[in-house]
This record gives C-alpha cells, sequence and structure tokens, in this order.
C-alpha cells in the first residue's frame, strides 16, 4: 500500500475537482479514496491462453481486443451499478459478496459467459466484422446490446441513441414495458443452455415483472473529423459529473481506451494495452479476481488528444433516474461554451423516416460505408501501434 502512495504522488497536486463517474473528489484531502474507487471498476485488458474462440480462432486479443475489452469495461460499470450499487468498492483481500462474482464471471474469457471476448468477436461477425478485427466504439455497442438480450439475471434495457439524439419516448417504451419480450434487449425466450452462468432465476423473473427496467444508454457520437472540436470538451466534462455517468468508451487514434473521469484538462482513464494470462478458477472454485482491478493510478491524457470517435454511457436504475437526468441533459444546454453533443427530444423527428436523409443506424448503407472508412483508418492506426 506504501508503494502505491509513493506512485500516487505522481498525481497533479491542484485545487481543480476530480471527477470519477459522478463522484466528485479532492485531491488534498481524499487520495486514497480517488485510488480506492478507480481500483473498484473492473478493469479487463488484453488476455492470452484462454479457450479458441469458436472451437479453433484465436487464444489471445492482444493487439485487436482493446475496443472489445473498452466495451466490456463500461458495460461491467453498468451492472455493478445495478447489483452493487455505485458505492460498492472492491478492498484487496476482503470478501465479497456473491453478486460481485456472478457480475465478474458474466465477463470471464469462456464461451459460456454473458459478455466474454468470445461472446463479442462471434456476435459482432453479424455487425460485419471478422473475429480478431478491430471495433469502434458504435459496433461494440451494437454487440453489447444484442448480448444483454440472454442476460435474464439483469433484465437490462440497452438503448442506443443513433444520429446524434435521444429520444426520450422510445427509451420510456422500452423500459416500462414488463413484457418478456419486448424492446431491444428484454430477455427473449432463449435455451436453457444459453442462459447459463450460475445466477439466481428468480431474479430474472421478478425484475421482469417490475414496472421499470434498468436503463443502460449508449449514445456513439463524432465530435469532429480528425480532432475533437474544443466546442464540445465542456459538455463532456459535465457528463463526467452526472450521477448516471458509466463513462466513456474512445482513445487516441492508435488504441482505445475506457475513460472513467477528468481532472482539469485531462481525462483518467483505465488502459486495456497489458498483456495477462487467462484466469481459471483455483481448486476450491473461487476465481482469482486481483488481476481484474487496476491497483495502480490511474492513467491520464489531455482531452485535446481525444480521438473524436467516442461512445458515452449513462445508467438510470429508476425512471426518477431517468427523469433527473433528462433534466440535467437540458440544463447543460443552457451552459455558456458548452455545445450540446447531442439532442435530447420528447418524440421522433419526422426526419428519421425520410429516405433521402442520411440515417446512421446499423441498417443504413451509408452509415455502414461510414463507418467502415472510420473503422479502417483506426484499423491502421492499430497495426502501427503494434
Amino acid at each position: 500500500m506504501d508503494a502505491m502512495l509513493f506512485e500516487y504522488e505522481e498525481f497533479p497536486e491542484t485545487k481543480e475537482p476530480v471527477w470519477i463517474l459522478g463522484r466528485e473528489y479532492s485531491v488534498f484531502t481524499e487520495k486514497e479514496e480517488i485510488l480506492l474507487d478507480v481500483t473498484s471498476r473492473l478493469w479487463f485488458t488484453y488476455r492470452k491462453n484462454f479457450p479458441a474462440i469458436g472451437g479453433t480462432g484465436p487464444t489471445s486479443d492482444t493487439g485487436w481486443g482493446c475496443m472489445l475489452r473498452c466495451g466490456q469495461m463500461i458495460f461491467a460499470q453498468a451492472l455493478v451499478c445495478r447489483h452493487l450499487g455505485r458505492d460498492w468498492r472492491w478492498i484487496k483481500g476482503k470478501r465479497q459478496m456473491d453478486n460481485y462474482f456472478s457480475v465478474l464471471n458474466a465477463f470471464i474469457d469462456k464461451k459460456d459467459s454473458y459478455y466474454s471476448i468470445h461472446q463479442i468477436a462471434q456476435m459482432g461477425v453479424g455487425e460485419g466484422k471478422s473475429i480478431g478485427q478491430w471495433y469502434g466504439p458504435n459496433t461494440v455497442a451494437q454487440v453489447l446490446k444484442k448480448l444483454a438480450a440472454f442476460d435474464t439475471w439483469s433484465s437490462l434495457a440497452v438503448h442506443i441513441a443513433m444520429d446524434n439524439t435521444v429520444v426520450m419516448e422510445e427509451i420510456r417504451r422500452l423500459c416500462q414495458s414488463n413484457l418478456p419480450c419486448a424492446g431491444a434487449a428484454a430477455c427473449p425466450a432463449v435455451e436453457p443452455d444459453v442462459l447459463y452462468n450460475g445466477y439466481p432465476e428468480e431474479a430474472g423473473v421478478r425484475d421482469r415483472l417490475s414496472l421499470w427496467k434498468p436503463l443502460v444508454l449508449l449514445i456513439p457520437l463524432r465530435l469532429g473529423l480528425t480532432e475533437i472540436n474544443e466546442a464540445y470538451i465542456e459538455t463532456l466534462k459535465h457528463c463526467f459529473m452526472m450521477p448516471q455517468s458509466l463513462g466513456v468508451i474512445g482513445g487516441k487514434p492508435n488504441s482505445a481506451h475506457y475513460f472513467i473521469g477528468y481532472v482539469g484538462e485531462e481525462l483518467i482513464y483505465l488502459d486495456p494495452h497489458t498483456t495477462q494470462p487467462a484466469v481459471e478458477p483455483n481448486d476450491s472454485g473461487c476465481l482469482p479476481d486481483e488481476s481484474f482491478h487496476c491497483q495502480h493510478p490511474p492513467c491520464r491524457m489531455s482531452i485535446a488528444e481525444l480521438d473524436p470517435s467516442i461512445a458515452v454511457g449513462f445508467f438510470c436504475n429508476t425512471e426518477e433516474d431517468f427523469n433527473n437526468w433528462c433534466q440535467q441533459i437540458r440544463k447543460l444546454s443552457l451552459v455558456r461554451g458548452a455545445l450540446p453533443m447531442f439532442e435530447l427530444v420528447e418524440r421522433q423527428p419526422s426526419h428519421f423516416s425520410n429516405p433521402d436523409v442520411l440515417n446512421l443506424t446499423p441498417d443504413s448503407s451509408d452509415a455502414d460505408r461510414l463507418e467502415r472508412f472510420f473503422d479502417s483508418e483506426d484499423e491502421d492506426f492499430e497495426i502501427l501501434s503494434l
């Protein structure tokens, strides 16, 4: 612990507040609390020697899986908020509750974990990505939405807001439905063996009957052509200040990161670019979990260096949380010098249905070409970084 605190002194001594996923800290009085909050986030990195994807595919994701790992991290934060709460903390050596291991097991590198690298890579084939190909933020968001449909334990409503527009009516319709198969990621009927993860069945049944499905809202954005437009920086900062914040996935042009906060003009992030051995349960059946928590000071980078292609995430556990989030977004539009990154509307604008207007949805051929263009740029950058 002393070594950690020594390294942590490298964190800037500043009067600026440190914001981590909706929590405000002071560097001068809350250093240990900041480090504990960061360490408590689930940290997914490159792994090696896991079972071959698809039976004959890769046994490591080094060099290509960084955005997939970032997608896992932002979604894991949603599951932590769902099952453990935002104030939950991981302490090394302390026995954790069963729900924690249920969340962690959903991301373990094996084919029958809901959000494993195997599931993401194979589901990505349907999004036009071959196994081992680099993903953009939008692609990983679309894949996670599909995979969440099988996670009846969490019973999440996953909404991906396209065209830089969040339509409140669509989200309410999705979250307020108590029918087992209504909406995106709302518990379709699947084979029993697909659902195997060791989760309590009654939890999924109970949650399907609730009046509001917990919402995971992912908003893919492009905040510039080749670099981020400075007019969006204040708005991006405010996203980390909201209690519903799940963070941001994106990065520099050659690598993906999971951004969890900011201090001053720097973003704070977890970096997946470390290759660790795949983890297996020990002889007693327990899963060693220390390698899933970043136990050193968080990485930082200038906001100006952020690649403009990102996805912003929010979690609204209740309808009240969602209404509060909408109020904050409206207030944010009144902040001087903060250009809105997306539009919040009550109903879907009529132009959405006009085929002559570019519609950036997964089924749009124009959108496919645009995503392939940007992804191909990112792939070239990724290759150069190896």
